[in-house]
């Protein structure tokens, strides 16, 4: 699991879209969707549910939006720390 994957993760989330979430990223839509497949791999639960061009968060997505937010959150915070020194 690696922050990069985990920031892919939280904004196909917060659009709910693949393709939105990979212009918003500056990324190819293939890239955002090998980070997800490599992480739902990772973590041996699928993420979202795909309905054709619906997605929705699973159960697994819904928990691991939570833990990224704030793994999100204290990456920054560390950053912040370490740079007012």
């Amino acid at each position: 699991m690696e922050f990069r994957q985990l920031k892919s993760f939280l904004t196909v989330a917060e659009e709910l879209n693949f393709t939105r979430a990979a212009q918003k990223l500056n990324l190819a839509q293939s890239s955002v969707s090998a980070q997800i497949q490599a992480l739902e791999q990772s973590l041996g639960a699928p993420l979202f549910e795909r309905i054709g061009r619906t997605v929705i968060l699973t159960d697994a997505g819904e928990k691991l939006r939570q833990y990224a937010g704030k793994m999100m959150e204290m990456a920054e915070e560390m950053q912040s720390e370490i740079n007012r020194e």
